[in-house]
C-alpha cells in the first residue's frame, strides 16, 4: 500500500472531494489504464473514458470486479471505492444518457494514477517464443500472441497454420513508454530471432514464420528502418517485413502465456546482433 499524502488521505480514506475542474486527469486523453493511487489495483481503461462536462473524469464502465459500489450516507448517490483496498473514488450515476451505457463513473483524479501504455507489433517465428522473451522486460505490461498481416477475418490457429491466409503469428507487446521505449523493443526483436530467414525461423517453415514489424506510428516505422540500416551495415542480410499494423486478432487461449504455463516454447536465444557481424 502507498503512503498517502494528507491530501490524498483527505478523498481516498475520508471521503472528500477536489474541487471540480482542477484535478490533473481531467482532459488526459492519453491512451493507458488508471489504477488506484492507493494499492494500485487497475480500475478504467482510458477507452471508457468520455468528457461529461462534470468537472471530474468520467467513465461509463470500470474493469470487471474492480469498483465496488455501496448507497451513500447521503441516501442520494452510490459510492464507488477500489474493490482491492476500500479507497473512495467517487460516485457513480446511471441515466444520463452521456453514453450508450448511460452509465457515468464520477472519480476523483486523486484517487487514480494514470499508467501510460502504447503497442508495438512483432513477428518473429513461434509466438510461444516471443511472447515469453518480451513478458520479462520491465515496463512491459501485457504480451498476447495472435495473427496479423493476412487477408482472412478472424483466422484460427488451423487456418493460418496452413500458410494461405497471409497472416504471420504476431506478438502484441502493450508497454509503458515512460519506462521502456520501442527502439529497445525493436532492438530485442531483431537479437532474439533471426531476421535474415525468408518465411521461416528454424524449423518452423511459412510465411506464418516470417519476419515483420507491424508499426502503429510513422515513428515506429522509422525507428524500425533505422534499425534494419544499422544491422545491415554490419553484414546482416534482414529480410525483415515493414508493414503498418492492421487488424490483431488474438490467438486461442491455449497460446497465451504458453511458456510459463507449460516450461515450454522458451526457444528463442538472444544474440548480440547489434555489437557483431555474422560469423
Amino acid at each position: 500500500m502507498r503512503t498517502l499524502t494528507e491530501q490524498e488521505a483527505r478523498v481516498i480514506i475520508h471521503k472528500g472531494t477536489e474541487a471540480p475542474f482542477t484535478g490533473e486527469y481531467l482532459h488526459n486523453k492519453r491512451q493507458g489504464t488508471y489504477v488506484c493511487r492507493q494499492c494500485g489495483a487497475p480500475l478504467y481503461r482510458s477507452s471508457d473514458k468520455f468528457d461529461s462536462g462534470c468537472g471530474w473524469p468520467s467513465f461509463d464502465d470500470a474493469l470487471p470486479g474492480a469498483v465496488h459500489r455501496s448507497p451513500d450516507p447521503d441516501g442520494h448517490r452510490v459510492e464507488i471505492t477500489c474493490e482491492n483496498c476500500g479507497g473512495h473514488l467517487g460516485h457513480v450515476f446511471k441515466g444520463e444518457q452521456f453514453t450508450a451505457k448511460n452509465t457515468r463513473h464520477c472519480v476523483n483524479s486523486i484517487s487514480m494514477i494514470f499508467v501510460p501504455e502504447e503497442k508495438a507489433y512483432f513477428a518473429g517465428g513461434c509466438f510461444w517464443g516471443v511472447e515469453d522473451a518480451f513478458s520479462h522486460v520491465e515496463g512491459v505490461l501485457d504480451v498476447a500472441s495472435g495473427y496479423m498481416g493476412g487477408h482472412t477475418e478472424n483466422p484460427t490457429y488451423e487456418q493460418v497454420s496452413r500458410g494461405n491466409t497471409g497472416h504471420a503469428e504476431t506478438v502484441c507487446v502493450t508497454y509503458n513508454p515512460e519506462v521502456v521505449d520501442f527502439k529497445t523493443l525493436a532492438r530485442l526483436f531483431f537479437e532474439i530471432h533471426d531476421p535474415t530467414q525468408k518465411d521461416r525461423q528454424g524449423p518452423d517453415v511459412g510465411t506464418q514464420y516470417r519476419s515483420a514489424v507491424f508499426y502503429g506510428s510513422e515513428e515506429q516505422k522509422t525507428v524500425t528502418e533505422t534499425l534494419v540500416e544499422e544491422l545491415r551495415g554490419k553484414g546482416w542480410d534482414v529480410v525483415t517485413q515493414i508493414a503498418p499494423a492492421g487488424t490483431f486478432t488474438m490467438a486461442e487461449d491455449y497460446h497465451q502465456d504458453f511458456t510459463r504455463r507449460t516450461g515450454r516454447g522458451a526457444c528463442h536465444i538472444r544474440v548480440p546482433r547489434f555489437d557483431q557481424g555474422p560469423r
